[in-house]
Formats: C-alpha cells, sequence, structure tokens
C-alpha cells in the first residue's frame, strides 16, 4: 500500500480541506462548510493552539490523502456529558475521527491502514491516554469497520446527536484499550 504518515495542519494545507470538505463522500458524513472562511474558522484554532484538539493531514508515502484528528475527552466535558447514558469514559481516554480526502482510495484498505499507524502514534506520543473511544453514525458502516478492522471493538449503541441532521441519531461507539506491555 504504501507508508503512511503524519504531519501537523497547517493554514497551507486549508485550501485542500477546503476541496476534500466538497467532495460528496466527504461531506455526507463531515457535513461541514468548505469556503475559506469556514475552514479558517473551524480548523485556525487548532493550528494557532488555541483549540486543544490535534488536527493531522494524512499522507502516503508522502502525499496528502486525508485527515485525521485527536482530542482528550477531558477537553470536551460536553461529549463526556452526551456519552454518559450509554458508557462511561475513562479517565484520559482520547477519541480519533477521520477522512479520507481522496476518492479514488475509498474502499481499498487506507482507512483501516491509516486508523492503525495512527493509533500507534498516540500509544507513542500521549503515554497518559488510556484507551480511545469512537462514536460513529450507525449508517456509516465503512467507518466503524474501519474502526473494527483496526482492532478496535463495538462497547455500546445508542442515541448521539448525529452531525449530519439527516442521520437517525443511531451510533455504534467503538473502544480500544491501551496494549498492556
Amino acid at each position: 500500500m504504501g507508508v503512511i504518515t503524519f504531519r501537523r495542519l497547517g493554514r497551507a494545507d486549508f485550501p485542500l480541506l477546503g476541496r476534500w470538505l466538497a467532495e460528496s463522500h466527504v461531506a455526507r458524513w463531515w457535513n461541514h462548510e468548505f469556503t475559506a472562511a469556514a475552514v479558517e474558522r473551524d480548523f485556525g484554532d487548532t493550528v494557532d493552539g488555541v483549540e486543544p484538539n490535534e488536527d493531522h493531514l494524512v499522507l502516503l508515502d508522502g502525499r496528502p490523502i486525508g485527515l485525521i484528528q485527536c482530542c482528550r475527552y477531558a477537553d470536551y466535558p460536553e461529549d463526556i456529558e452526551e456519552l454518559a447514558p450509554l458508557l462511561a469514559v475513562p479517565d484520559h481516554a482520547v477519541s480519533i475521527d477521520y477522512l479520507i480526502g481522496d476518492p479514488s482510495l475509498i474502499g481499498r484498505g487506507v482507512g483501516t491502514a491509516m486508523i492503525v499507524r495512527f493509533v500507534e502514534e498516540i500509544w507513542r506520543t500521549k503515554p497518559e491516554a488510556s484507551c480511545i473511544i469512537v462514536p460513529v453514525s450507525a449508517a456509516n458502516p465503512a467507518s466503524w469497520k474501519a474502526l473494527l478492522s483496526a482492532g478496535f471493538r463495538l462497547v455500546a449503541r445508542g442515541e448521539l446527536e448525529p452531525d449530519n441532521p439527516i442521520d437517525d441519531p443511531l451510533h455504534e461507539i467503538l473502544r480500544l484499550d491501551r496494549p498492556v506491555s
């Protein structure tokens, strides 16, 4: 498949990110504005270090192909509160979100491969991270099946506010615990 690496998202990447957010396969699930102003508004604070999450460009053999985000649940107590009726979020839990921007790479195992590689990065760079918990719309089987293929397990199902208002609120919630050394 090639070598998957990551680098922090920068403002120079915003035009590319805007194009990806406009792609139908991304827009369906991210439901995100893709104008230059919207990308700046929604990703600028992370680039500046004001927002506590991390946005990384996914590179395949050095070529940008997608985006992967990581955040600590502790930084977003509203997310812990929303998940509380479905499962307890452990201390030091993190979450990820991701997209493949290049439509020619959809359905080829790239999503699973980038998740596996990014999980390795999380374990390496965030020694405090106890687990990764990812809620995914039940209507997006490609996403939650990529997580299952990457070693996550289904730990809960339930209703959460969908990213896209056209979706049913049913979500699959997947978890991967830090390996015991």
